[in-house]
């Protein structure tokens, strides 16, 4: 297990970035079509085809999922993505037309000091999220970087660099969870001005240093810090959490519904309305039979509860492994201000 959603059999993720314009996307490719589902619990998203991911929708399966900055301009990374799942033969087909399906989230990361020069000259220039999505879709591999790449390269939290984290475990059934998250929270990962991630209570192995929680939480810690005082701002958590199970849209729907317990107890604040805080749910169904179902209540509380935890655990990952970016008035990364693993040097 490399504690990534690539533990997840039938998964692959790619990133690429635009250093320049400081902002990038991230790809989960899937070897073969899975089944998935969404849900989304922030007030203000942005997405591409995820409509047909609802229960009742006819098309029961995907073939990626996009991960990406820029806001709307980012819409348009599926199609790079897309273009390179059609040069791989992957999707259903259509009349002798293969039509791959790659859904899609974006974050908001446009005013992170990063050059937009396309907003400026939109007749003249061109965004580069169709590139992006293409080069990540090409990179998607078993391993990955963390941190201030691909989706999470522009993310930001209110008080610290943000980036995409991701995590793996397996359940006492023997199933595979995973989750992968860009970071670009509206509100906070750590517990007021301390070295302590609100995600702490589920770390594993010191994955992001170590330190647990506080022997005390002070009321100070509690008050709401976030994006947007005093002028508005927008900010948005994207997620894909991933099982081997074999699972139903409608079980997947539960799925992601109980993953998104994963930011609330990750972030502070969450799911706020001026954000867009999505997660998809994907199974591969590439578990062993001998495991037996996994749709049936207790199974599924169990899926639902370990990609809770993965969940919290990749968003604390996805800051602490973040690099500050290179402008003035640039949020801080972690480990610059608080240092590595604990007991390190």
């Amino acid at each position: 297990m490399r504690n990534l959603v690539t533990d997840v059999p039938g998964v692959l993720v790619g990133n690429a970035q635009d250093v320049r314009a400081a902002t990038g996307v991230t790809v989960a490719v899937f070897e073969r079509s899975v089944v998935a589902a969404v849900a989304t619990l922030g007030g203000a998203p942005g997405s591409r085809a995820v409509t047909l991911l609802e229960p009742e929708m006819t098309r029961g399966a995907i073939d990626a999922v996009v991960l990406s900055g820029g806001s709307l301009y980012g819409l348009d990374a599926a199609g790079g993505a897309t273009a390179v799942l059609c040069a791989q033969g992957k999707g259903a087909t259509f009349g002798g037309i293969t039509l791959p399906v790659a859904v899609q989230a974006i974050l908001f990361d446009l005013t992170n000091g990063g050059r937009k020069d396309w907003i400026k000259e939109p007749l003249k220039r061109r965004p580069p999220y169709w590139e992006l999505g293409r080069e990540a879709a090409l990179a998607a591999s078993a391993d990955f970087a963390l941190g201030t790449v691909g989706a999470g390269y522009g993310a930001t939290t209110v008080n610290l660099k943000g980036g995409l984290g991701s995590a793996s475990m397996r359940t006492a059934r023997g199933f595979v969870v995973g989750a992968l998250a860009a970071v670009n929270a509206i509100g906070s990962a750590t517990i007021g001005n301390g070295p302590y991630f609100w995600a702490g209570p589920y770390e594993r192995e010191g994955e992001f240093g170590g330190r647990g929680w506080p022997a005390a939480i002070v009321e100070e810690a509690l008050a709401p810090r976030f994006k947007g005082q005093p002028a508005p701002a927008s900010a948005t958590t994207i997620a894909l959490v991933a099982t081997d199970a074999k699972l139903t849209k409608a079980e997947c729907k539960r799925l992601a519904i109980m993953a998104n317990d994963g930011l609330g107890r990750a972030l502070r604040p969450a799911h706020a309305p001026n954000d867009g805080d999505t997660v998809f749910a994907v199974a591969t169904a590439r578990a062993a039979s001998s495991l037996g179902p996994a749709g049936e209540p207790p199974a599924l509380t169990e899926l639902g509860a370990a990609a809770a935890d993965c969940l919290a655990r990749a968003i604390a990952r996805g800051v602490y492994e973040a690099t500050a970016l290179p402008y003035k008035n640039a949020l801080p990364d972690f480990r610059r201000r608080f240092g590595g693993k604990q007991g390190e040097s």
